[in-house]
């Protein structure tokens, strides 16, 4: 089975021939000790994952220690190749009146989709990854703490920064996929450990809109969507679920989203995508606990199909190359399916991650 074909088979919620491997990031220096001079497209294909992300392309202007984007968010490069947002260009409603968002239809915008198209189209799955509204919201604003304030004090002027973003965005997705993307992925993080950044009722009102919107957009286009969110989403995740997205990802252990759980709850209706610990197990842990970690993810998530294995977020630079590695292997080796029925009834009732609960 090509990798493709493994991968959207699994997104359908189907069984293949086995459980398909991918990842939302990773980071370079992890592909650098892995695979010296070679990019990520490349590692992509020897490592042998069944699906490539990819971006579309932005331009940024050098700002001090800071670069500046197309939307006017000033970022703080830190090591190994991540920035950081500091600061947007929009401080309340009047700003708003005179903002204009980049142009989602220049020629150059999806140069690095074009490559991918051109390279792996057929063979690998190719995961288009975009946004919502929610993180750039914040991004323009300035943070989280003025985005919130603004929930309470100017909720109309929310909505219109919403729907530039999502217009923005939503053409962007269109062009994507018409260029031959197979699945779209939005990334806003909605939570962390501890739970949703805001009330259920804000997430209702100011972000579930916006969701909803996207989802449709990708659903009338005929690809499947991922919604990838991290942290602990038990509050939230059947309106998540509701609004129609094809797969969750990541399902983040540590934030107490047991993917098993998941699986039994919704696995009817969506796909699951994860979940082996990023956070102690793939940085720190031992041969062992990684292979128990896997076991234990495919055992309670992989029976029936529907399972693409992945982190619980990315694989950062933290994280061991080796330990990475062996999750493949180990993927490899227990994942064909059928599953194997000795594994599943020894590992789906365990929960590895508790010796790292604090």
């Amino acid at each position: 089975m090509k990798p493709q074909e493994r991968f959207l088979k699994a997104l359908r919620r189907q069984q293949p021939d086995r459980v398909p491997l991918w990842e939302l990031i990773i980071n370079e220096p992890v592909i650098k000790s892995l695979l010296p001079g070679g990019t990520y497209a490349d590692f992509v294909e020897w490592a042998g994952l069944d699906g490539i992300c990819v971006s579309e392309d932005q331009r940024f202007e050098k700002n001090g220690e800071c670069l500046v984007d197309e939307w006017g968010i000033r970022w703080k490069p830190i090591d190994a190749g991540v920035n950081y947002p500091v600061g947007g260009p929009i401080k309340g409603p009047s700003d708003l009146n005179e903002y204009s968002p980049p142009d989602p239809d220049a020629d150059w915008r999806l140069k690095t989709l074009e490559a991918y198209v051109d390279r792996f189209k057929g063979e690998r799955a190719i995961v288009l990854l975009s946004h919502e509204t929610f993180e750039f919201s914040h991004y323009l604003v300035g943070g989280l703490r003025n985005l919130f304030l603004h929930y309470h004090r100017n909720k109309d002027f929310v909505h219109r920064l919403s729907e530039i973003i999502s217009g923005y965005k939503c053409r962007v997705i269109e062009r994507a996929v018409r260029m031959g993307a197979d699945v779209v992925l939005t990334g806003d993080d909605y939570a962390d450990r501890k739970g949703p950044f805001m009330s259920v009722k804000q997430f209702e009102e100011f972000v579930l809109p916006y969701l909803k919107k996207v989802v449709q957009t990708v659903k009338r286009l005929g690809v499947p969507f991922i919604k990838h969110t991290d942290g602990n989403l038990w509050p939230i995740i059947d309106m998540i679920v509701d609004s129609g997205i094809d797969a969750l990802d990541p399902i983040e252990p540590i934030a107490g989203m047991d993917i098993g759980e998941v699986k039994r709850k919704y696995g009817g209706r969506i796909a699951v995508i994860g979940n082996v610990d990023c956070s102690y197990v793939l940085p720190l842990g031992s041969k062992k606990e990684v292979e128990e970690a896997v076991k234990e993810t495919i055992a309670k998530a992989s029976p029936g199909g529907g399972h693409i294995m992945a982190s619980s977020n990315s694989i950062h630079p933290a994280v061991k190359p080796s330990n990475y590695m062996l999750m493949l292997e180990l993927t490899k080796k227990y994942g064909t399916y059928p599953i194997d029925k000795k594994l599943i009834e020894e590992y789906a009732g365990r929960k590895y991650i508790s010796k790292y609960l604090v």
